[in-house]
């Protein structure tokens, strides 16, 4: 054996397999600790998701129960003073350079774990190897890495303890609550970083995975690529996973009129569907219609007014409150729409006691917005009224 390790690679190979094992990580990252484990969308068979444990093991150190309750209590609290690793709270620098320790204060909270963990491997292996000496992964990596690529191992070794550190710690819950796109207004900050997510499995599509946290797909839109769904798609097909759950997928019934029971729960499963679909076919039209009639001033633009009109007001700050108050005061029909787009938002959150009565409240607030004379309100609602959801939101 040479002293570049029994693999004997030139350095450029060295390098390529440094990235296989590193992406291989990110995968059992997204695949296993996230979707399958902490949100319960997908199924992985026994010897895969051993394959992802032991690999965790070897390259982060993670015991799969608290990296779980660390995650769901983010969810739980998620851009608010309960979040545990939120640059909304903490600032985006202390979470893109300190994120590991965020989540290494937050996973020694026992009662945390006590109550988001449940559910997480409690097998032997678990009890008497991975939590018991999670820190004994590391020297055993980094004796295979000098094994296998001799005194290049110790670099690789040292790229693989960074990886997850810097691109799930430092950039998904860093970057991904403070910079980027955003395809669906959730009541936290989340972002999409980009619309491809290769470099981290699709946790760069993280707005998204907000929007529907339960969905073993990340991709929304046509021309957003999941990698960790095509990796979910080809264990499927070797009988190797079993999705579980995927986000709802609305559909609009042209020729149906009548608001029934089947259209309200269409609107409380698909409301972040129906939320971007009130912001593209509403509140843009008839503020680009409020600016070429002289309505707004030439200091706001529509597209900043309709994200303006497109946050909650619960979700706003005193500044924020402040000018989107000026804002509806330069124009009565955005006043209109916003008061609707705020009494669909207390349909969607289940603020009547019954559900008799939400549906009573959505049918008026349909009669009610065809009545406005508000052009692109009315063809919204009397789309609203076909709203159904499509045939397979989850499988067994």
């Amino acid at each position: 054996m040479s002293y570049q390790g029994f693999l004997d690679l030139p350095p450029w190979q060295v390098v390529l397999a440094a990235l296989a094992m590193t992406h291989f990580t990110i995968v059992a990252v997204t695949l296993y600790l996230h979707r399958a484990q902490a949100h319960r969308a997908l199924h992985l068979h026994p010897v895969i998701a051993h394959l992802f444990r032991f690999w965790l093991w070897l390259t982060t150190g993670m015991i799969t129960r608290h990296w779980v309750a660390v995650h769901r209590k983010h969810h739980a609290h998620c851009d608010t003073e309960g979040d545990p690793h939120s640059p909304q709270v903490f600032g985006i620098r202390e979470i893109f350079w300190r994120g590991t320790e965020r989540y290494s204060i937050a996973a020694k909270r026992t009662e945390d774990v006590e109550r988001y963990g449940h559910g997480t491997p409690d097998d032997w292996l678990e009890r008497n190897l991975y939590s018991r000496f999670s820190w004994a992964g590391y020297p055993l990596m980094l004796l295979i890495d000098l094994f296998l690529f001799g005194i290049y191992g110790v670099t690789v070794w040292a790229v693989q303890m960074l990886w997850i550190p810097v691109l799930a710690a430092g950039v998904v819950n860093g970057i991904g609550h403070y910079w980027g796109y955003r395809n669906f207004e959730t009541p936290d900050a989340s972002t999409n970083i980009l619309p491809w997510g290769v470099l981290i499995g699709g946790e760069e599509l993280h707005n998204n995975h907000h929007a529907f946290p339960a969905s073993a797909r990340l991709a929304s839109r046509r021309w957003e690529l999941d990698v960790g769904w095509a990796y979910i798609r080809l264990l499927s097909w070797l009988r190797l996973a079993r999705v579980k759950r995927l986000a709802p997928s609305p559909r609009f019934i042209a020729d149906k009129r009548n608001i029934d029971m089947d259209t309200l729960r269409a609107l409380l499963v698909g409301r972040m569907h129906v939320i971007r679909r009130f912001s593209l076919d509403v509140l843009k039209p008839v503020t680009r219609s409020a600016r070429s009639s002289g309505a707004l001033d030439g200091s706001t633009s529509p597209r900043r007014a309709a994200a303006m009109l497109a946050r909650a007001w619960s979700q706003l700050d005193e500044s924020g409150r402040r000018n989107l108050e000026l804002l509806l005061a330069q124009s009565r029909e955005l006043a209109v729409v916003y008061q609707f787009r705020e009494r669909l938002r207390q349909i969607w959150e289940r603020q009547a006691a019954t559900q008799s009565a939400l549906l009573d409240q959505l049918q008026d607030w349909c009669q009610q917005a065809e009545a406005t004379g508000i052009h692109a309100l009315e063809r919204f609602s009397q789309q609203l009224r076909g709203l159904a959801l499509a045939d397979a939101a989850t499988t067994s």
